[in-house]
């Protein structure tokens, strides 16, 4: 049989030297690399900016709105940068620093914090559906939250209440609780860890809702409950700030470490395996990982839902899967939403505040069914 025929093109390629085509291949390469590092720098660039111009948003309107000049030259005086002539009330310094920025800043860490728990939580199950509560942490959270409501206890460590702190212990315990009941032979199987994170979320919402019943204290507090199972941006001072900031950013920092790793569970584990990653080892990694994250956040917001699920699959839709963008892109637009959806809660039915919760759910589900809709390419996860 005579070898297929090759076009002219195809002859003239092979007529060049072995080493020009080697070289031909390398300047591929690099151009390649130089203008996925361009669109790298320029998507961060523009979340970047879109997070700017959603703290100074959320900084100037809200029961008493500030003008965005006097905002920033308060922050200037304050930073001893400048020494701006006072211009405007002092209670308005005071409600800048002492009141808004605080809850602002608290919402930009929430929604980071969810976002990138939900790409590390999507990419490790390999799951579309999964989000940052997937595995049982909002249930233990509002399990940890309800029972310290009922207690009459009036306790704080660290400037933070009984309440948080219960949701941030029972958020974790839960995780441990499930990944434990997982794991068979030294291994902990996807599918496994799935159901056993609904097993034990369906049980802790019983008990949420048997302890609601029963409870003439909780009775009492219902509008409390309420407000952390949908979600309320908590922060009352930079002293929450200043433990919850380290925990968030450095959370996010060390998730871009998995980066080759959760590109490599796109395969599958036995995939993974190939490719030289200690599988077993990188779950608990990650799993920890977004675990702590996800507690973080629900310790000063309660159950803010749709950020880990939505967010991610937005920007995976707009930019790709690939995780050296998807993970730094996602904690930007994560920050963004959260803070918008606060300001719409705050502002929408003043003074009667919506729960954050509510309002990410309005916003993001129409969002995310339009760009499902109107994305022509193959949704690639």
């Amino acid at each position: 049989m005579l070898p297929p025929r090759s076009n002219g093109a195809d002859y003239l390629f092979m007529e060049i030297p072995l080493s020009c085509r080697r070289g031909i291949f390398a300047l591929i390469a690099v151009i390649v690399m130089k203008l996925r590092r361009r669109k790298l720098i320029l998507v961060l660039l523009l979340l970047g900016g879109c997070l700017v111009a959603s703290l100074s948003l959320a900084s100037a309107f809200g029961a008493v709105d500030i003008p965005l000049p006097d905002i920033l030259k308060i922050a200037l005086n304050r930073l001893a940068i400048f020494n701006f002539p006072t211009t405007w009330r002092g209670v308005e310094e005071t409600i800048i620093f002492q009141v808004r920025l605080p809850r602002v800043i608290g919402g930009a860490l929430v929604g980071s914090a969810l976002a990138t728990a939900g790409v590390l939580f999507q990419g490790l199950l390999r799951n579309p559906m999964a989000d940052p509560y997937i595995i049982g942490t909002s249930a233990g959270a509002a399990l940890g939250a309800t029972i310290a409501m009922s207690l009459p206890i009036n306790l704080a460590f660290l400037s933070f209440g009984l309440v948080p702190l219960a949701a941030f212990c029972g958020a974790l315990a839960t995780v441990f609780l499930v990944y434990n009941l997982a794991r068979v032979g030294g291994k902990t199987p996807i599918v496994s860890m799935l159901l056993a994170g609904v097993v034990v979320s369906s049980l802790m919402a019983a008990i949420v809702a048997l302890l609601m019943s029963i409870s003439d204290r909780l009775q009492l507090n219902l509008h409390s409950v309420y407000s952390f199972l949908m979600g309320h941006i908590s922060v009352t001072g930079w002293e929450q700030i200043a433990i919850i900031a380290p925990l968030v950013i450095g959370g996010v920092v060390g998730a871009r470490f998995f980066i080759f790793h959760l590109n490599a569970f796109s395969l599958g584990e036995e995939g993974a395996g190939y490719l030289g990653i200690e599988v077993e080892r990188d779950k608990i990694l990650i799993l920890a990982l977004g675990s702590l994250l996800t507690a973080a956040a629900v310790s000063i917001s309660g159950l803010v839902g749709f950020v880990g699920l939505i967010v991610p699959h937005a920007v995976r839709m707009s930019f790709g899967p690939d995780h050296k963008l998807l993970l730094p892109a996602s904690a930007l637009a994560g920050a963004a939403f959260v803070v918008i959806a606060d300001l719409l809660a705050r502002t929408l039915l003043a003074p009667v505040e919506i729960p954050v919760g509510v309002v990410t759910a309005i916003i993001g589900a129409p969002f995310f069914i339009y760009l499902l809709r109107h994305t022509r390419k193959e949704y690639a996860f």
